[in-house]
């Protein structure tokens, strides 16, 4: 299992995901008579490189073991986010009132799945091993009295910083982000945000050919494998078109970037590439350096 379980890392505003978190659980709550209390304790505008998902599975399997021995009164969940160096440790607490002490996450699946549903029993069996794919750590305090509090930490990356002009001008560029893939859009599409680019999407090489032709890119963001039309067809249409459009950058986004491939997508008319999955320094270096040399240039893989 451990093999097999990806996880996808993206830059993620930490408030967001504690609202998310609340809403997710309240609708499974109601009329349960359990009232639940989430906060968020750490800076304000506070984002950590995560998997958004793999991360509220681990949420998921404290809260389902907390809620499983309660049957009313208030459970509270925390998120408390700390800096530390280029990191961010992420301690995520979840605490009852009532239910008695029990051994380490011992509770039955079957009675999760009863009371919250199958997606909230799967959440319990992940959180723990995804926690540790994560490099965390948990932990088991029994309250004075009744009750337990269940903590977990990690640590993770920093998003990169915003540049102040990665356009090179007094505007923000503009980004077309092509990927038939939603997640790699949205990857895409946050990472270009952060850099303080605006973005559009494409789902396809058709769609980014009609939208390429407006002339309203600073650069373009090319999957390679799409139905319809591939990243180095659509490539190539582009490059056809007259200027200042068919001088448009483009970067090929692949998970096939040895240097063969590489020479291909560079010999089609792109000017740069970067490997999937994208970290997001090197994506921001490509970028980079693409928009300061135009389409003239080209950038080695990344």
């Amino acid at each position: 299992m451990s093999d097999t379980l990806a996880l996808t890392p993206g830059p993620v505003a930490l408030r967001d995901l504690v609202d998310r978190l609340d809403d997710r659980w309240r609708s499974r709550l109601a009329g349960s008579g359990i009232t639940l209390l989430v906060s968020y304790d750490g800076p304000p505008e506070g984002a950590a490189m995560i998997d958004a998902d793999r991360t509220l599975q681990v949420f998921d399997g404290f809260l389902a073991h907390a809620l499983s021995g309660v049957q009313r009164g208030a459970v509270e969940a925390m998120l408390r986010v700390r800096e530390s160096g280029e990191d961010v440790i992420l301690e995520g607490r979840v605490r009852s009132a009532s239910g008695g002490p029990r051994a380490d996450f011992e509770v039955d699946v079957r009675e999760i799945e009863a009371m919250f549903g199958l997606e909230a029993a799967m959440g319990f069996m992940l959180g723990r091993h995804i926690l540790r794919r994560l490099g965390g750590r948990a932990r088991t305090l029994h309250n004075p009295g009744q009750g337990e509090t269940l903590s977990f930490a990690f640590r993770a990356e920093k998003p990169p910083e915003r540049p102040a002009e990665v356009a090179g001008t007094d505007r923000a560029a503009h980004i077309l982000v092509v990927d038939d893939n939603a997640t790699n859009r949205m990857v895409a599409e946050t990472l270009c945000s952060m850099f303080g680019c605006t973005t559009e999407p494409a789902e396809d090489g058709e769609e980014a050919v009609t939208a390429a032709a407006s002339g309203r890119f600073d650069l373009i963001l090319m999957d390679i494998r799409m139905p319809r039309m591939d990243g180095v067809a659509a490539t190539r249409r582009i490059r056809a078109m007259p200027e200042p459009v068919g001088r448009t950058p483009i970067i090929a986004l692949t998970a096939n970037a040895d240097s063969e491939e590489t020479a291909a997508y560079l010999g089609a008319g792109m000017n740069g590439v970067v490997e999937k999955p994208m970290k997001p320094d090197q994506l921001l270096q490509v970028v980079r350096d693409t928009l300061a040399l135009g389409a003239d240039g080209a950038v080695a893989a990344a």
